[in-house]
């Protein structure tokens, strides 16, 4: 029986075994431990699901959607927390112990503070900054972040829309309404692979002027289109 405390680690994949063998392995360093760990692919994976079996974490197949399968494992995961990270994710070996704390100080959810991986450019330094004057001023917080929610708030608040993209958007700001979300001072790596594929300025705008479509309500399937097609040279889709 998981404790209040319990966090479950929630990760949706799409052919990205290598980048989850690397947070598999950084999970062992965790301090605490995740209760669980469940890496949801958006296709059926052999050498995925072996490499799950051998570190000790569940596997779970679903279409390629990343709302779909973020909520799957939701459903599947017995903590009492759950966290969703991205398989490309840098995380702080502190993470869960940094989300009990804010649990205890009577958050219900959050996120981590957005930092791009690898060395410090006043460019990336630029895009940070403006992640999080967007969160102070009461923006969406996305799954780059580390997203975290007890069990209790996600399923009150509808938990994540079943949609290929901009799937955690209704579901942050509900949780925002609840008055107990947290943007911890900790940070997360985020991977800057698409940036330095796309240039900087031009993935940086190209992300905004998909926001602003959604809020101006283009479907997420439209958006998801495009977003594969900006993505076609990296052989990826959203998941």
């Amino acid at each position: 029986m998981p404790a209040r405390d319990d966090v479950s680690v929630i990760v949706p994949v799409w052919r990205d075994t290598d980048a989850v063998r690397v947070l598999l392995e950084s999970a062992k360093a965790w301090s605490p431990a995740p209760f669980d760990i469940v890496v949801v692919s958006g296709e059926h994976a052999p050498a995925l699901s072996a490499l799950c079996d051998a570190h000790g974490a569940r596997y779970l197949e679903s279409r390629p959607s990343r709302g779909a399968q973020l909520d799957l494992g939701a459903r599947t995961a017995a903590g009492a927390v759950l966290w969703f990270l991205h398989a490309d994710a840098s995380v702080p070996s502190d993470g869960i112990a940094a989300i009990r704390r804010a649990l205890d100080a009577g958050a219900e959810s959050g996120c981590f503070t957005f930092a791009f991986q690898g060395e410090r450019t006043w460019y990336k330094t630029a895009i940070e900054l403006g992640v999080a004057v967007r969160l102070r001023l009461g923006g969406i917080a996305y799954g780059d972040q580390g997203l975290f929610a007890t069990r209790t708030a996600y399923e009150a608040c509808g938990g994540l829309a079943d949609q290929p993209l901009f799937e955690e958007a209704r579901l942050v700001r509900r949780l925002r309404r609840r008055g107990t979300f947290r943007v911890l001072p900790e940070r997360i790596g985020v991977s800057t692979r698409r940036w330095e594929r796309d240039g900087w300025l031009a993935r940086t705008v190209g992300n905004r002027w998909l926001a602003l479509r959604y809020a101006c309500g283009a479907s997420p399937e439209r958006l998801a289109a495009a977003y594969a097609r900006r993505d076609r040279s990296d052989r990826r889709k959203p998941a």
